[in-house]
């Protein structure tokens, strides 16, 4: 691969790593297709890479032994895979895969905890990291036990809008159903409704995000707060600006 800059990354904590940490994670990285379903962690097993997403989304599942799935999370280019190993546990209960195809920067297990040991302020941002993605996930839990359906499916939106480039969504029904834990019938409902305000046009396969604004103003006080504190902590914006008529 040849040599990349730290400014021609995308991913935000590749860009928000000291320089010399950065460089011995470039060394060993290895740039990967993301096609769909691509499973880049997989439940109970050694990981023995883990991924800087640079464009494209990845879902982070809980499962129970009675086929029972949620996402618990999502990935984009603010985040990478695999980030229990920061936490020194070899292995997670959930399952990452890939829901939005993109592409990503591949670094060995190995590296990346030597890395992380020579560098104090490299493994407190993947800490901090680890941290906004726990804020992330208390902030899903106070979303379903206070907020209805509409609310919480326009903050996964902003959440998804966020971590993709342009202002179209390739996400199926079947993947937003699996984002907020309800009936595919329950989200294309709820879909209508938005559309029906004119902030968003669905179709089978894609959201576009007509009114960016409008949207924020539906998830009220469900979007926000994680955002903001990733902003804090990472040191790099993760909100889109408002969109009205894309």
């Amino acid at each position: 691969m040849a040599a990349l800059g730290q400014r021609d990354v995308h991913n935000l904590l590749l860009r928000a790593l000291p320089a010399r940490a950065f460089d011995i994670l470039i060394a060993d990285a290895e740039t990967i297709d993301l096609p769909v379903k691509h499973v880049l962690v997989e439940a109970d097993q050694v990981n023995e890479h883990v991924c800087f997403i640079e464009s494209g989304l990845a879902s982070m599942v809980a499962s129970n032994g009675e086929d029972e799935s949620v996402e618990v999370g999502h990935i984009g280019y603010e985040g990478i895979t695999g980030s229990h190993v920061v936490l020194k546990t070899d292995t997670t209960p959930n399952r990452t895969f890939i829901q939005v195809a993109g592409d990503g920067l591949q670094v060995s297990v190995g590296n990346f905890k030597r890395m992380l040991a020579e560098f104090p302020a490299a493994n407190d941002l993947f800490l901090n990291y680890v941290h906004c993605c726990d804020i992330q996930l208390a902030q899903s839990a106070l979303a379903n036990g206070r907020y209805n359906m509409h609310e919480r499916l326009a903050r996964w939106l902003l959440m998804c809008h966020d971590r993709l480039d342009g202002n179209d969504l390739p996400l199926t029904h079947e993947f937003l159903a699996l984002m907020l834990g309800v009936r595919r019938s329950g989200v294309t409902n709820e879909l209508h409704v938005i559309e029906g305000l004119r902030v968003i046009r669905s179709t089978r396969a894609n959201v576009r995000i007509l009114d960016r604004e409008r949207l924020e103003e539906i998830a009220a006080g469900s979007y926000g707060i994680p955002e903001r504190e990733y902003e804090r902590l990472i040191g790099l914006p993760i909100r889109r600006s408002s969109t009205r008529n894309a």
